[in-house]
């Protein structure tokens, strides 16, 4: 396959490392991104792995919440400079909620759905705002969690770059230290991005990609080849204990972990408090 300049350029924005680096990189990958990044990580040339997941993508995430239903929706536009329009913050707030009313399956029900106030359906208002705004703009995802028994909390952050909804089961959801801590949550996974509640939510696709990766770079230091699986198996405990909600030292008091702060608060309200699920989008991300 081909290697381009642009291809290059994306791997150096996804990675920083070097051009000449990038370029072997895509040629040994033979054209494939995510392949390339890891080749760069077993080298230990990607001075910034955690950025592979970003697209050039601007928009919005805004959210909505009644009772104990809320609503993530990521809605993209070309600049963030039409992000901060009135009118694209509106029309990404009327399609929140209604999601937050109807609850529809899927993108393409969504799009068929009415949007308020205007007799067009969500998909003819967004080529609306589009031909109104001079912008492409794209429904891109969303989420709406019910928690029946609990709560869905939310936090979005950094006008609307990251949105976080997590989703609480206790039956004292009516009790306002819960609500706290459900806001507190969501604020910790915007800023720690874990990628599951426990460690058995890590996808075993996930644990050996990670595995392969520290295994590579273990020879790349050039350490005794009896040593390199205890390397590998001590670096995937880390990532673990720094990717894994329950694990992870909870940002606004490092000195506790979040399994610390849930069952510290079990224990005063005497109701138990499971985290049920949560997701956090992040603009742009692929």
């Amino acid at each position: 396959m081909k290697i381009t300049a642009s291809m290059v350029s994306e791997l150096r924005t996804k990675t920083g490392a070097g051009m000449m680096d990038c370029k072997k990189a895509l040629g040994e990958a033979d054209g494939n991104m995510e392949e390339a990044v890891d080749i760069l990580r077993k080298k230990g040339l990607s001075a910034a792995a955690k950025k592979a997941d970003r697209a050039a993508a601007e928009g919005l995430v805004v959210g909505a919440s009644e009772g104990s239903c809320g609503v993530l929706v990521e809605v993209n536009a070309e600049t963030d400079f039409v992000a901060k329009n009135a009118l694209f913050q509106d029309f990404a707030n009327g399609v929140a909620n209604v999601v937050l009313s109807s609850k529809p399956a899927d993108l393409e029900a969504l799009k068929a759905l009415p949007f308020p106030n205007t007799g067009r359906s969500i998909a003819e208002e967004q080529t609306h705002q589009i031909a109104t705004i001079g912008e492409n703009i794209n429904l891109r995802r969303f989420v709406c969690y019910e928690a029946g028994e609990g709560i869905a909390s939310m936090y979005i952050h950094g006008a609307g770059k990251i949105g976080v909804l997590v989703e609480l089961k206790t039956a004292k959801a009516d009790d306002e230290r819960v609500a706290t801590l459900g806001r507190n949550l969501a604020m910790h996974i915007a800023a720690a991005n874990p990628v599951g509640i426990r460690r058995e939510d890590v996808t075993q696709e996930l644990v050996q990609r990670e595995m392969e990766i520290y295994r590579a770079q273990a020879r790349e230091m050039g350490k005794p080849e009896k040593m390199i699986e205890k390397i590998a198996e001590g670096k995937l405990e880390k990532f673990f204990k720094d990717s894994c909600l329950m694990n992870q030292a909870y940002v606004r008091d490092p000195s506790i972990t979040i399994s610390d702060l849930l069952n510290n608060l079990i224990a005063k309200i005497g109701e138990n408090i499971t985290i049920k699920r949560f997701v956090r989008f992040k603009i742009g991300e692929s």
